[in-house]
């Protein structure tokens, strides 16, 4: 498909990005500005935004009821949460639910099930979210594991949806449960993204203890809170610009047009596959991460190449590296096509594993280095220490073959050996015994082709012929 660039005038600029998130037109802004962006682009960038799912777990457990500065804890909790949700509520492709624990029983005795999804996930939830705050009452414990624990049946099953958990509290775990563990269990299950905490006026030393969870925001003052907040939905909500350098031999980002893989690297589910593209530009082109995931990148070269763990920076545009310098391996035939559906083996030198099967006059790119090629002809053909350079093609030729009929008597027992100055017979290959006649391709030689005859019960029998293979004849071979 041809891609047509267009030059957007301001108000087209500005017709495009009303209807979109602040920090998104600022995205878009410069990606129109100093890419040159297709529009084409630019509406694909907002066709493929996923459903971002916010579940809201909060504390509403006894200590919430405290003084908190000039205001009761859960009061301002409630206030700036209702007031996040009013501006989530006009944002497109999100969707929020609330959870609520440690509201329903009272302390002593400590109920460590006290944990409800108030509000499940759908269109048009703000309302209802809004009118449950207002009248909850902090009366209970805090179990914290067993609301995150529980949060897995608050998702629906889909696809393509980033799962958020943001918790706010102000204590730790009251019960028995390990809410690290069961966080962790949730991101190595690719059910949620690494959950964020908002800690309301707890000491700064408890930082490590949530530091397990998730990523940890300290509210210790209540301005603070509000701050927090929007820092966390900021993060929850932004897609970030990225580019992935290829670089070849020189230390220069020229290689592409090779499939990128980003996993989700606690998870290891998928996250994004791209084909790498050069830009009209010049350079490695725009593509779009979610700043919340850990990745995994395996550049899908042969062999692969994998950039282990790192992660997004969320408001700029960040660089990806990976060193695979690449040339190409070429391997032909002399005239004629007895070999054109040939496969041979590649693998790295010195290892017994497989890395490519290649067909026969085909040219196949590799990240440069020392490889060994098994051809599959007869007598097979084995090359070592095959080097590929950067951005040269190393061919091997494979002579043409010539074409050999034995024809026998009666069906038997031979075999083909490949016969060479100063060394011992090379077995080749065993006829065929319930044959009399048969045709194969032998690569040019001397070969000796040793035969008896099934229904001859003595050795006397045995017939021996010697004969010559040059590239494209045709010979019958006679054993009788």
């Amino acid at each position: 498909m041809r891609t047509i660039f267009v030059q957007l005038s301001i108000f087209q600029i500005r017709k495009i990005l009303k209807p979109m998130r602040f920090g998104f037109q600022i995205l878009l802004l410069l990606i129109l500005s100093f890419q040159n962006i297709s529009a084409q682009q630019v509406n694909d960038l907002k066709r493929k935004k996923p459903l971002t799912r916010i579940l809201f777990i909060f504390d509403a457990s006894q200590s919430m009821g405290t003084n908190w500065e000039k205001n009761k804890k859960i009061d301002v909790a409630r206030e700036i949460l209702i007031a996040m949700i009013d501006s989530l509520e006009k944002v497109p492709n999100v969707q929020i639910a609330l959870r609520v624990y440690g509201h329903q029983s009272p302390v002593p005795p400590k109920d460590c099930s006290d944990s409800k999804l108030e509000v499940p996930f759908g269109p048009g939830t703000a309302p209802r979210i809004r009118q449950k705050l207002r009248y909850i009452e902090p009366r209970g414990t805090t179990p914290l594991a067993s609301s995150l624990e529980q949060s897995v049946k608050d998702f629906p099953p889909c696809e393509d949806c980033r799962n958020i958990v943001i918790l706010i509290t102000d204590g730790m775990e009251a019960c028995d449960g390990d809410p690290c563990e069961v966080s962790l269990k949730l991101q190595k299950q690719g059910i949620t993204l690494k959950p964020f905490i908002i800690g309301i006026g707890l000491d700064i030393n408890f930082k490590e203890s949530f530091n397990c969870i998730g990523t940890y925001y300290n509210a210790a003052k209540e301005e603070k809170f509000k701050e927090v907040l929007k820092v966390v939905i900021a993060q929850a909500l932004d897609a970030t610009t990225a580019q992935v350098n290829l670089l070849d031999a020189y230390g220069k980002p020229s290689e592409t047009n090779v499939n990128l893989s980003f996993y989700n690297f606690i998870s290891n589910k998928l996250a994004n596959n791209y084909i790498h593209t050069i830009n009209v530009r010049g350079n490695p082109d725009t593509i779009i991460l979610d700043p919340l995931v850990t990745y995994r990148m395996t550049v899908q070269t042969i062999p692969p190449v994998t950039v282990d763990s790192f992660k997004i920076v969320s408001g700029k545009h960040n660089i990806i590296t990976a060193k695979v310098p690449q040339g190409f391996l070429s391997i032909q035939t002399d005239g004629g096509n007895q070999y054109r559906d040939i496969v041979c083996i590649v693998r790295q030198t010195g290892s017994m594993k497989t890395l490519n099967y290649q067909q026969m006059s085909k040219t196949v790119k590799y990240l440069t280095g020392k490889y060994d090629i098994e051809i599959p002809v007869l007598p097979k053909i084995n090359i070592k220490n095959i080097e590929i350079n950067q951005s040269t093609t190393t061919t091997i030729k494979v002579p043409q073959p010539g074409l050999i009929t034995f024809i026998m008597s009666s069906p038997g027992f031979g075999s083909i050996f490949l016969r060479e100055t100063g060394k011992p017979l090379k077995w080749v290959y065993n006829l065929n015994k319930d044959t009399r006649s048969e045709i194969l391709m032998l690569q040019p030689g001397s070969y000796t082709v040793v035969f008896r005859p099934g229904g001859a019960k003595s050795t006397l029998y045995t017939i021996s012929k010697t004969f010559e293979v040059t590239a494209g004849s045709s010979k019958v071979v006679e054993l009788f």
